[in-house]
């Protein structure tokens, strides 16, 4: 038997970094990561191309890094898709068994899916994702109903829909490169299918990836994700809010934040100061290290209520016994999973990526291109659809070049 090979690229465009891994995958059943590149990213704010050829610049340079590390072109990419413009809605659908024994068919998980998935868009919209609930039967909960006895069949989607313009903004970045965009992935469902395992997920899970611009979740219950979507908050905000209150640059708050900042506040004494570069040059000078932590607290605190805000009802503690799982380059800072769980009233913990997984890409800011892989290697029918659009303004978007 000839074995056949294929090169998929998952490729992440964040606010402070393009992330590509490349995997090779086997006969469609094994994913070996063979390349990897990274690079700071420019033209884009809050997970949203605002300068198409910086990056353009970014993404390529990366993109060409990882397969000069792979030795290889990839034939396809997996790319995640972000941004204050994405949004979703909840959408039912019920249907009476057509059988005259009631026995559930294959007609009638068509008929309540298609009808649950119709639900049109307002204009200038488009699917990036649906999601599909448990199926219930006669109000009971089945995974499966085929060939079950019932007499009405439900089901609900979670519409993942997102601003068009800002989708063909990324595609066209990548397709720039001469590379086909095969699907496009909410980057919370990325992470959150590789930082939780699925008895988390059957016992409901909140994942929360939180980047330097965007905050992405997924809720998972029953087993499946319930719903999807993204806060335009991240880790830049929290250095935003550091340069401001205490006058500094950027560059120098985003320095203080990676060695003084934490989520919660735990110095007592307000006397104790630490110094800004610590080398006593020209322009050298302390702070109080309680104002730093009070600073980036009260941020990430602010955050975890938007995206509990952004939740509401669908939340519920009581069924999400898994807790709060954190992940992304932003969960690194200290007391973050102390503040999550104050504000979601769960427990809390930082992400673990899988054992498989090697020592250089265990960093949580990887969970994204690591689960871009696995949706490459499982391509699951029921997981994205935009790829799969093939009409209007988006079959020349996906068109191979």
């Amino acid at each position: 038997m000839i074995s056949r090979t294929k090169y998929i690229g998952a490729v992440e465009i964040g606010t402070a970094k393009v992330s590509v891994l490349i995997g090779e995958i086997t006969n469609g059943r094994s994913l070996s990561i063979v390349g990897l590149g990274e690079c700071a990213s420019r033209g884009v704010i809050k997970g949203v191309v605002v300068d198409f050829k910086a990056a353009s610049d970014s993404a390529h340079s990366a993109l060409m890094e990882a397969e000069r590390s792979a030795g290889v072109r990839v034939d396809e990419v997996y790319l995640a898709q972000t941004g204050g413009h994405v949004d979703g809605f909840s959408s039912d659908a019920a249907v009476q068994v057509s059988a005259a024994n009631n026995m559930v068919s294959d007609f009638d998980i068509e008929s309540v899916c298609n009808a649950a998935r119709s639900k049109q868009l307002p204009a200038g919209r488009m699917i990036v994702q649906r999601l599909r609930r448990p199926f219930r039967l006669d109000g009971r909960l089945v995974p499966d109903p085929d060939s079950l006895v019932g007499r009405e069949l439900q089901v609900s989607y979670f519409m993942v829909h997102g601003q068009e313009s800002r989708i063909a903004d990324n595609i066209h970045v990548i397709r720039g490169f001469n590379v086909r965009v095969s699907e496009l992935i909410l980057s919370s469902l990325a992470s959150g299918i590789m930082v939780t395992a699925p008895d988390e997920r059957q016992h409901g899970v909140l994942v929360l990836d939180i980047g330097a611009g965007t905050t992405d979740y997924a809720l998972y219950k029953d087993g499946m994700p319930h719903l999807a979507g993204v806060v335009p908050v991240g880790g830049s905000h929290i250095t935003n809010d550091l340069a401001l209150g205490l006058r500094l640059t950027e560059g120098q708050a985003d320095k203080l934040k990676l060695r003084c900042g934490r989520a919660t506040v735990a110095t007592k004494s307000r006397d104790e100061k630490v110094w800004l570069n610590g080398d006593f040059a020209i322009g050298d000078r302390q702070f109080p290290k309680h104002t730093i932590e009070q600073i980036t607290a009260a941020r990430t605190w602010e955050l975890l209520e938007v995206v509990k805000k952004k939740l509401g009802p669908s939340f519920e503690p009581e069924r999400t016994q898994a807790g709060v799982v954190l992940t992304g380059g932003t969960s690194k800072l200290p007391g973050i999973t102390e503040a999550a769980s104050k504000v979601f009233g769960i427990p809390a913990h930082l992400s673990e990526a899988p054992s498989w997984v090697s020592e250089n890409l265990r960093d949580p800011s990887f969970s994204t291109a690591l689960g871009l892989l696995h949706y490459g290697l499982s391509a699951r029918p029921e997981v994205p659809t935009a790829a799969r659009k093939k009409t209007g303004l988006f079959k020349k978007l996906f068109a191979s070049v």
